[in-house]
């Protein structure tokens, strides 16, 4: 639940996605146009710091309180959430698991925006399967060098600084104990390589990061000992994943709220086409996925903010919810009909958008392996 606070944050959240973020939603995403002026504002507004503690300058939001302001903003726009979403991953990787010296350093410049980036994990040949990795961080005096490439980062391009996956040991069995992550700013031998485009989640950079003899300090080492990198990947993603949720639940709840308004407008055989029952049917079936999608991330925000371990109601939320937004999104371009295909309409926006949900942070096939492993685990016999 929100306290008072939090609900003061979520009121000024909601004025400035309709002042701000709504009108200027459409051009941004048809000019796949970077919304620079957008981020200044959440910089303002203190988004970098959402649920960085408040020791380090964040506003130490829970992950309850943080979940409802992603499907705030995702049920106009879901894009910019990518921003910070991603920046609040490796945030909550040097939170968790970085050292004082390292949580004292780094996080106040996450925490403002003066630092802003992500996790650079995905590569060309490694996507679920991320013991698959093949960027290299070998010792070299006192620091490393890295070697690799990683891609379809967010904030790749306009990012300075990514918590990124690199093998120290790539001949460790089991492999995972051969990965650690490292605290990267851009600099000589780490350099972008090409904007990828894409069909949605359109103006927010996806880009390449291309790692050639890039030497980082040993004090960037997060946690200080190498072998715990996959580790804090994994905790990160239960966080992503949680978000992503989120991001399924507004793109579902902004499918609502556009068809009920046009279903309402819209006239066919004398009468609004929210009077036909087919189009009931539809709305009864949106309506419960949007709250029925909002419980499961509330369950999953809630055992996270306890410190307990969540990888199975967060994997459940992720699923359902981003589901939710695919099946919503295309029922308001059926109810929308032939307009749905119009770029004048919100609805369209959705539907390029929604899918990302089902494959970012982990395919929702690979959600359900994790919810079934963690079914088993918990009730063996």
């Amino acid at each position: 639940m929100a306290t008072n606070d939090d609900s003061g944050i979520l009121d000024s959240i909601e004025r400035w996605v309709e002042g701000e973020v709504r009108p200027i939603a459409k051009h941004y995403d048809h000019a796949d146009e970077y919304p620079h002026e957008l981020v200044e504002q959440m910089k303002e507004l203190g988004l970098f710091g959402a649920t960085i503690s408040e020791e380090y300058g964040g506003l130490g939001l829970t992950a309850s309180t943080y979940a409802q302001i992603v499907t705030a903003i995702a049920a106009v726009w879901m894009a910019p959430v990518g921003i910070f979403n991603s920046h609040l991953i490796m945030a909550a990787c040097v939170q968790r698991h970085g050292t004082d010296e390292q949580k004292r350093r780094w996080l106040p410049r996450f925490a403002s925006g003066e630092l802003r980036g992500g996790v650079g994990l995905t590569e060309p040949n490694a996507g679920t399967d991320l013991q698959a990795i093949r960027t290299v961080a070998r010792r070299d005096g006192e620091g490393y060098v890295i070697d690799g490439t990683k891609t379809w980062i967010t904030n790749g391009i306009y990012g300075t600084c990514f918590a990124v996956l690199a093998k120290t040991d790539p001949a460790a069995e089991p492999r995972h104990k051969g990965m650690t992550m490292f605290l990267c700013e851009k600099g000589p031998g780490f350099t972008i390589g090409k904007k990828l485009k894409k069909l949605g989640y359109k103006a927010i950079d996806s880009a390449e990061l291309v790692f050639d003899g890039y030497r980082v300090p040993a004090d960037q080492l997060i946690g200080g000992v190498e072998g715990k990198g996959f580790l804090h990947a994994v905790g990160g993603l239960e966080l992503g994943r949680i978000n992503v949720a989120a991001r399924g639940a507004g793109i579902a709840l902004g499918s609502l709220r556009e068809a009920l308004r046009y279903a309402q407008e819209r006239k066919t055989f004398g009468k609004p086409i929210a009077q036909h029952q087919a189009i009931q049917l539809k709305l009864a079936d949106m309506a419960t996925r949007v709250e029925a999608a909002k419980l499961l991330i509330r369950e999953a925000a809630s055992k996270y903010d306890s410190g307990q371990r969540c990888d199975l109601e967060a994997g459940m939320a992720k699923l359902f919810a981003s589901e939710a937004g695919v099946e919503n999104s295309l029922e308001a371009m059926r109810i929308f009909g032939g307009y749905s295909y119009s770029t004048e309409f919100d609805v369209e926006r959705f539907y390029r958008d929604a899918p990302l949900m089902c494959i970012g942070e982990g395919t929702n096939e690979m959600q359900r392996i994790i919810i079934a492993r963690q079914l088993l685990e918990r009730n063996a016999l």
